[in-house]
């Protein structure tokens, strides 16, 4: 039996033989004609890296970011860019899991592990699609409220209509969807260059933060932030997500095929996720260039940022420009989080519901702990409960690498396409360094 028949054949129970596609309303949907040039190719694969991408730049990353930027300037520029080499690498191993075996993750972790690991896998995924909802919710709320001044408990529950927007372009097409992504992706790009131009960083100082400090393993608070940092960049819905994605290519199902696949798929996501180094990389260097070194290092609050940018930079539309790509930053993070959410309940649980109902039920969730903190704590709190969601993430990275990790590097699953000598040693590296920050983490917040 062929590594490929293995996953057509792999049963729950007896007679029940796995037929699903990740996606399968847009399952090799989009053509890749073998007459295509070069480039021409590159265009029909280029997509998912983006959308990708879109979880790397969430209000997440905002929080973090500025927390790290406002209180300890540069130094943690190195956490972002290793942060950034980490995705690259796990999102290049998510693409191949989904092109070589038709399967995205979640799939075979069903077919593999079987309904208990694979339902316990699926309430851990689940709390990944929470936390990451959460953030978005909270940023796009924020947003709102800084731009038309709506009311922050209102513009959670405005939040909620998103959902509509995103079934409407599904149902007109995939490349629909890419297109929005990419259209507000340009629109953060664009905002955060203004951002740098205006907030005028010591070069030097800047290029000194891609320097580790043995600080960061020490000092609770610059860790927890650190950890946020890699939580809120490295996120572990994405590795399920890419390997449905790179599927809603029409590529040749031959060897060759596959090869050409994960070439233009690894060239999408890597330029995609450079462009998610640069913003983050942006967004920590204005907040350490504009509060940092003015001695404003308990700037934690994305509100706070707002309204002192446009005063300290001597430019009107620094403010706004910061407001407008957080806007997008959520709405943008909204469609990676409902896809995201969809193919781990199909893949783990086997089971369909309507995407609006899947959807909703999603931001539900994420609503409810929102409008509680906003009640009980104030909406001060909000900032610190995005940081806390982006630590959850990381937490739960583990499961989510190690399968992955796992199934590349077997010749039994991918063939001749399984992970090298030394792509193993990078990749177990990476899941190792990950899990070694999530327990310094944990031991640093029980011992204070």
């Amino acid at each position: 039996m062929t590594h490929l028949n293995w996953f057509k054949s792999r049963q729950w129970e007896k007679g029940d033989v796995v037929e699903d596609k990740s996606l399968s309303e847009s399952h090799k949907s989009i053509a890749v004609p073998r007459s295509f040039s070069f480039w021409r190719k590159m265009l029909a694969f280029s997509g998912p890296g983006y959308l990708v991408a879109v979880g790397y730049m969430d209000p997440g990353n905002w929080a973090t970011d500025l927390a790290g930027g406002a209180k300890y300037g540069y130094a943690l520029l190195f956490v972002v860019l290793v942060s950034s080499i980490f995705a690259m690498l796990l999102q290049y191993l998510s693409a191949k899991l989904g092109i070589v075996t038709g399967r995205d993750l979640a799939q075979i972790c069903r077919d593999k592990f079987g309904k208990r690991v694979s339902i316990f896998l699926w309430l851990m995924a689940e709390v990944m699609i929470v936390a990451c909802d959460l953030a978005e919710v909270i940023g796009s709320a924020i947003a709102l409220n800084l731009l038309f001044k709506i009311p922050l408990g209102l513009g959670v529950v405005i939040t909620a209509c998103d959902v509509f927007i995103l079934l409407l372009l599904q149902n007109k097409g995939f490349r629909y969807l890419e297109a929005l992504v990419i259209t507000l992706i340009g629109t953060i790009l664009v905002a955060f260059t203004f951002e740098l131009i205006f907030s005028r960083p010591d070069v030097s100082a800047l290029f000194g933060g891609f320097v580790p400090t043995v600080t960061l393993f020490t000092n609770r608070e610059m860790l927890y932030i650190a950890v946020g940092i890699l939580g809120a960049t490295v996120m572990p819905h994405n590795l399920y997500l890419h390997s449905a994605l790179v599927q809603t290519r029409a590529y040749e199902e031959t060897e060759e095929g596959k090869k050409e696949a994960l070439k233009f798929s690894a060239i999408d996501s890597s330029f995609a996720l450079s462009l998610a180094f640069y913003i983050n990389a942006a967004i920590l260097i204005v907040s350490a260039a504009t509060f940092y070194t003015r001695g404003l290092t308990n700037v934690f609050e994305i509100s706070q940022a707002y309204k002192l940018l446009s005063p300290l930079l001597g430019a009107s539309a620094a403010s706004i420009l910061f407001a407008l790509a957080l806007l997008a930053s959520g709405q943008n993070s909204t469609v990676t989080g409902t896809l995201a959410g969809q193919i781990i309940m199909e893949g783990f649980l086997h089971f369909k519901i309507a995407p609006w109902l899947r959807r909703m039920i999603t931001r539900l969730l994420a609503i409810i702990p929102a409008i509680v903190t906003i009640f009980i704590f104030g909406v001060g709190s909000l900032t610190r409960l995005l940081v806390l969601s982006q630590v959850v993430l990381s937490l739960q990275l583990p499961f989510a690498v190690f399968p992955l990790i796992y199934f590349t590097g077997k010749k039994e699953y991918l063939g001749n396409f399984a992970n090298n000598k030394l792509m193993s040693i990078l990749a177990w590296l990476v899941a190792t360094i990950i899990v070694v920050l999530n327990i310094c983490l944990l031991f640093l917040l029980i011992k204070s």
